[in-house]
């Protein structure tokens, strides 16, 4: 499936116009062990010339994973929660670090120590909360069990929620979780991310942070897979600048 992604070009003209870039980065949630689906992520990775931070659920991953990681640089574990437990009340959002509880912060702890085993210096201290869901009293928690960045969802308001930790989070998901659970009406889609492109091109969000594409591997339909791809291709075209959270190795 082609998408048409002339918007986005005449968008990127008016940045170039401006002499300004965009920062542009990649996060992809719920990893668990290899499979034919990482494998398509990591080869889109490879030809696109943007790495994927992969979020790991640490709870379940094994040395699979790692053995599987290993000659993949353009693949980066980063660290997902730690059993992707929803832990909200009945009838609210789902939820595993998004609400205040006792052994939150132990489960972040353990959710580090555990990848950092697996994966060693591959390994980026960024904690991702499963469904983007964070109580804010945990931050100080993540700073002092190594963690040095925290990613969710939308826009961020501040750079630096606490010290020592920085946010950055993603913006564009192609998912229609809500509806078909397949991809966002295209129209839409491409719409809402050239919006996110003229807010800060206007300074009304923070350019300084990347624009996070967010998928999920293991669900995605064909026309999810294209679009990732397309998208991509389209970002590093532009006057784009490839935000990675690891140093090359």
């Amino acid at each position: 499936m082609t998408f048409d992604l002339s918007a986005l070009h005449t968008e990127f003209a008016a940045w170039r116009a401006a002499d300004m870039r965009l920062p542009i980065w990649w996060r992809d949630d719920d990893a668990i062990q290899p499979t034919p689906e990482l494998d398509r992520l990591s080869a889109i990775a490879r030809r696109s010339g943007v790495p994927v931070h992969l979020a790991v659920i640490p709870k379940f991953a094994d040395h699979h994973l790692a053995t599987r990681l290993e000659n993949a640089p353009e693949v980066v574990p980063v660290v997902h929660g730690w059993a992707h437990q929803n832990h909200a009340p009945a009838g609210t959002k789902k939820t595993e670090f998004g609400i205040a509880r006792t052994d939150a912060a132990k489960d972040a702890i353990a959710g580090l120590t555990k990848l950092r085993e697996l994966f060693g210096d591959h390994l980026v201290p960024m904690f991702v909360p499963p469904w983007n869901r964070i109580d804010s009293g945990i931050f100080e928690a993540l700073v002092n069990a190594g963690y040095e960045t925290l990613s969710t969802f939308t826009p961020r308001s501040i750079a630096e929620p606490v010290s020592g930790l920085t946010q950055i989070n993603t913006h564009i998901d192609p998912i229609d979780w809500h509806g078909t659970r397949g991809i966002v009406e295209p129209y839409e889609l491409i719409s809402g991310i050239v919006r996110l492109l003229q807010d800060r091109r206007s300074a009304k969000t923070d350019n300084a942070e990347p624009l996070g594409l967010l998928t999920h591997h293991l669900v995605h339909p064909p026309e999810v897979w294209d679009f990732t791809e397309q998208l991509l291709n389209a970002l590093v075209s532009g006057p784009t600048d490839v935000f990675c959270a690891r140093p090359p190795l």
